[in-house]
């Protein structure tokens, strides 16, 4: 294109599609000149400490890597706070001819705004002084690359008139583009740009409806000599903007952030990909961030074919909308459970195509805590972390589901009241659930009880048939099963208080340990009986050490079926109360067995070490079947009170 004759028509607007992409390479090349001012500053202060990481920048950028790595290196503090280092005079005039590029460019399309941009320029020029060639003063590299902050005068930082340049540009792409490609801005395409293009738009689109009504994503591309560049502003913040570079089948992604994290969540979500990450350098700018910190990170993904290029330019387009607000999606998660539990979540939420900005438009920190005011008031209280309610697995679990239902309301235009009734029926379902974790702990009690009286049953059993057991065995049995109930007891409690657990499971603990305390002491007592006790005494020991093998069977299937009475099923309720009412008849038999070994004990005529050892066997027992008939009262009472909520 005649250029010189269409300035002279004054018809520049047509060249303004080839300035802008000139002025955004000029962008790249002043920001990496500035870092390079920057790491020459650092070499010269600590020459052991730094070292020239901006290869790939250089490289990208269309600047000489080896050069500007031989100017850092060669860099040195010389007397009157100044720098000295080959080239230094060149990458400083470099620097002002690729800004007045970027103004020019700016100009052409924003003539108050290039005139603005041009004044700013004049002030920073007039506050430099003369100096030796290749030589800088420290004040004046600050000034340049915005070391010490902005200190300008009233052009600002240069750094910051090159970043206001920056988005002033991106603003031209944007109303000035050749064309509307997919969704994105583009001019200076050639024919085999538009499929990356294309790509890159697709995963852009498959995704954007997850960021509601929040503003962002809007994307610019153009050729820029052997490069394909594509830009997307992703949200509001100024340094929060993503550059994809696309030369043949190598696709390098530019990401910068002010958060860190965020910076680390977004190479991460792009892990299915073999992408060469950079680490991920501290930048000062002003005005970005509370403290002008941003982070830039870049990677390098050579692709076999076109189609796996396409493939992760579509996974890096789909990728962007999960990074808005994903900081203030973090922060409110962490009040609910740990850090690293929050960005599994944000993750997981990206992972699945959900994301987290329905969740904060539905309220975010308040929706939770208003599933917690209505469905448990009494369980979790106030600043009290979700993950210390209901454990760590079932509050994730749980986090995740409101932001699942969150997305699904906005998408699908439901109610927001159905969204929140929904959250609020998961929350309780998860701390049933808990219910039901402990219920299961019972079970197990119940469960080591029946163990006990079976062996003592079995005992009666050889007694009866006339062959010899061991009796130490049968005590050691009870009591390695008495101190293992104990621990279990002792962990129940523990959960029980941690879970802020209804009452009633506590006092099924409590009395499930008591009738295995007096099972394990009957089973102490039946070691030390005498041999010959005649076969009166041994059936009716018989009926109760099965009255109490009974009970115990009845408890845990009780215990067990009421756990299940949390899913609303019938049947578990009717079982239930069934085994509650085995539990009653059970300790009736034992009363029963009881008390005719106590009369045949005292009708009779036995020695006094028989006598009272039986009884004192009979009655231990006995009390047993009472403590298990007080569970069986326990488990009725809670399955009612479950029925009825």
């Amino acid at each position: 294109m005649k250029s010189q004759i269409i300035k002279e028509l004054g018809q520049t607007e047509i060249l303004l599609p080839a300035l802008i992409a000139q002025g955004l390479a000029a962008n790249d090349r002043v920001k990496v000149r500035l870092s390079v001012l920057q790491a020459a500053v650092r070499h010269a202060r600590d020459s052991l400490r730094s070292r020239f990481d901006l290869s790939e920048e250089c490289r990208l950028a269309g600047i000489d890597a080896m050069a500007m790595e031989a100017l850092v290196a060669g860099a040195a503090i010389i007397a009157g706070e100044r720098i000295v280092a080959d080239g230094l005079g060149k990458l400083e005039a470099a620097i002002w001819n690729d800004v007045e590029a970027m103004i020019d460019a700016v100009k052409a399309g924003d003539a108050a705004e290039g005139d603005s941009a041009g004044q700013r320029l004049a002030v920073l020029h007039a506050a430099a002084t003369a100096q030796p060639n290749d030589t800088l003063e420290l004040t004046h590299i600050g000034r340049l690359a915005d070391i010490s902050g902005g200190n300008g005068g009233n052009g600002g930082s240069l750094h910051r008139l090159v970043m206001d340049l920056h988005k002033a540009l991106n603003r031209l792409a944007a109303s000035h583009a050749e064309e509307v490609l997919a969704g994105a801005h583009v001019y200076g395409l050639t024919p085999q740009d538009r499929p990356a293009i294309e790509a890159f738009m697709r995963g852009v689109e498959s995704t954007r409806k997850l960021k509601f009504d929040h503003p962002g994503l809007s994307t610019t591309a153009a050729r820029a000599g052997v490069r394909l560049v594509i830009q997307n502003d992703i949200g509001e913040t100024d340094a929060h903007v993503v550059v994809v570079a696309v030369e043949q089948n190598a696709v390098t992604v530019t990401y910068t952030d002010v958060h860190l994290p965020r910076a680390r969540f977004f190479t991460g979500l792009l892990r299915d990909y073999s992408v060469q990450w950079s680490g991920l350098d501290r930048q000062n700018v002003e005005g970005l961030g509370d403290d002008g910190v941003f982070y830039l990170v870049t990677g390098r993904f050579c692709a076999v074919d076109a189609a796996a290029r396409d493939a992760f330019l579509d996974a890096v387009g789909s990728s962007l909308v999960f990074l808005i607000d994903w900081n203030k999606a973090r922060k409110v998660l962490r009040n609910w459970v740990s850090k690293a539990d929050a960005v599994t979540i944000l993750d997981w939420a990206a992972r699945h195509r959900v994301g987290q900005r329905g969740f904060l438009a539905l309220g975010g920190d308040e929706l939770v805590a208003s599933a917690v005011h209505h469905a448990t008031p009494t369980r979790i209280g106030f600043g009290d972390r979700l993950d210390r309610a209901l454990g760590r697995d079932a509050a994730v679990d749980f986090l995740k589901t409101v932001l699942r239902v969150s997305a699904e309301a906005l998408l699908e235009g439901g109610s927001v009241r159905l969204a929140r009734d929904r959250i609020e029926a998961d929350l309780v379902r998860h701390l049933q659930r808990a219910d039901r974790l402990l219920l299961a702990i019972v079970v197990r009690q119940a469960g080591l009880a029946r163990d006990i009286a079976a062996g003592i049953a079995e005992f009666i059993v050889e007694r009866q048939a006339g062959r010899t057991s061991d009796r130490a065995a049968l005590a050691r049995k009870a009591q390695r099963i008495e101190e293992k109930a104990d621990r279990i007891a002792l962990d129940a409690r523990q959960e029980i208080e941690r879970f802020e657990a209804d009452a009633s499971i506590e006092r099924l603990v409590n009395q499930a340990e008591q009738a295995i305390d007096e099972l394990e002491q009957a089973a102490f007592i039946a070691s030390l009986v005498p041999e010959s006790l005649g076969s009166e005494l041994l059936v009716s020991l018989a009926e109760l050490s099965t009255a109490a093998v009974a009970g115990a069977e009845a408890a845990a299937t009780g215990a067990a079926a009421a756990a299940d009475v949390l899913d609303g099923r019938r049947v578990d309720s009717e079982d239930a109360l069934a085994a509650a009412d085995r539990l009653i008849a059970a300790e009736h038999a034992g009363d029963r067995a009881e008390r005719m070994i106590t009369a045949t004990v005292l009708r009779g005529d036995f020695d006094l070490k028989t006598a009272l050892s039986v009884l004192d066997l009979a009655r231990a027992i006995e009390r047993a079947t009472d403590r298990l008939a007080g569970f069986g009262h326990l488990l009725r009472a809670r399955v009612l009170a479950d029925l009825s909520t």
